[in-house]
């Protein structure tokens, strides 16, 4: 990445910088020797505007995952302020840890309370290292099962926001239960009676993503990604070199249309022309919108229905004919 003087620009974003840098030439010196250069700025800043979209209509599942990590992408708490009415955060897993990593509390989306869950990744390198870089711990998962089971007693919907590289991989998460601390999460979603909207609004590694990803409703931002393992990782297994990561990339399907196709997502949100991370309230509008029609279209079902209906959904994923010869 290389910065510019407001916000951090992508490698393949460089031709749109270069034109915006001139822009910003021409408007100092028309400033400077008071020449009227209106109409050359407003062509130019439109020229601008043209290939940004342009290149955020082509970019290859590398490229996406590299707005998926961007690093002023909104986060879930920079969501949640945005969207709802009231935040009351809750902390803690009852065991004596509080995982900062994963975020949770009561909320009010307009004038319907909802249970929060999400993955947290920091803003900076201090802040990262805090939220572990997204990454859970099992205190982590355990956390968000406690609000989870909050929202299920109390029978309030749950919307999850997915934003995490994968569980923390360390050998202290391994001996603390890791695996099982996700499957417990992974058996209660399918449990629970009450709607359960989950979305993907950056990065959804593994199982890591997958403990808080299980709904009635799986929503994808256009710019998102959701994989098994980190292309990286996919790279050093196969070929034993992660510089092969956007081969990884292409063949994983880790975007948002590649996984519409394939019906583990139900819908894409679209993103500001740029990714979320270039007008973050847009964006979260979006996404307020979309759950709400969401949460409408799921109070008519009972308690049974959802249930029964989002375990026939993960049913349905990965199906495939076998063909005898």
């Amino acid at each position: 990445m290389t910065k510019s003087t407001d916000r951090m620009l992508l490698d393949f974003e460089q031709p749109v910088a270069a034109l915006e840098q001139r822009i910003e030439e021409i408007r100092a010196l028309a400033e400077d020797n008071e020449i009227e250069a209106s109409e050359q700025i407003r062509q130019l800043e439109a020229k601008a505007e043209e290939l940004r979209r342009e290149i955020f209509r082509q970019l290859t599942p590398v490229e996406r995952l590299q707005v998926a990590r961007h690093p002023r992408r909104p986060s879930t708490l920079d969501y949640v302020q945005t969207i709802c009415d009231d935040w009351f955060e809750l902390h803690g897993d009852r065991h004596g840890q509080d995982d900062p990593a994963i975020v949770g509390g009561l909320a009010k989306l307009e004038d319907q309370p909802v249970v929060i869950v999400g993955h947290q990744k920091g803003r900076d390198t201090k802040d990262n290292i805090h939220r572990n870089f997204g990454m859970p711990n099992p205190a982590g998962y355990r956390k968000a099962l406690r609000l989870m089971e909050h929202a299920h007693r109390f029978g309030l919907p749950l919307l999850t926001f997915i934003d995490t590289p994968g569980a923390y991989p360390g050998v202290k998460a391994e001996e603390e239960g890791q695996g099982e601390a996700i499957a417990a999460n992974l058996q209660a979603l399918f449990r629970f009676e009450i709607p359960i909207i989950c979305t993907i609004i950056g990065e959804g590694g593994s199982g890591g993503a997958l403990a808080i990803g299980v709904g009635d409703r799986i929503l994808m931002f256009e710019h998102a990604v959701y994989s098994v393992i980190s292309p990286e990782g996919c790279a050093a297994i196969l070929w034993k070199d992660a510089k092969k990561a956007p081969q990884a990339a292409a063949a994983l399907r880790i975007t948002a249309q590649d996984l519409l196709q394939l019906e583990v997502i139900d819908e894409i949100l679209p993103e500001p022309v740029g990714g979320a991370h270039r007008a973050p309230v847009e964006a979260a509008q979006t996404l307020k919108q979309t759950l709400l029609r969401h949460l409408q279209a799921l109070s008519s079902l009972s308690g049974r229905q959802l249930r029964e209906e989002r375990y026939q959904k993960f049913r349905r994923m990965g199906s495939f004919l076998e063909v005898t010869c």
